[in-house]
């Protein structure tokens, strides 16, 4: 869950500096679905610890990263 700042605070800047990273299923159904609607951070790719993953900037600026276990999904090259 991610909620707009309680009332009670008083933020003054944005205070995360990270990047929200999701487990999906079916990640390359996801990649061809958001890869035209999204702004690219990387395009997606199988990466030696075993992640098929990409990541899109979201209308902030914060960074999407979405990925799946190789093992989930057989041989994707």
């Amino acid at each position: 869950m991610l909620a707009l700042p309680n009332k009670h605070e008083n933020p003054v800047t944005v205070g995360f500096t990270g990047s929200f990273y999701f487990n999906v299923n079916k990640v390359d159904e996801l990649w061809e679905n958001l890869k035209t609607k999204a702004r690219i951070c990387y395009e997606i790719e199988t990466f030696e610890w075993g992640m098929r993953e990409f990541a899109v900037y979201d209308n902030n600026g914060y960074i999407l990263q979405f990925g799946e276990p190789v093992d989930n999904i057989g041989n994707t090259e």
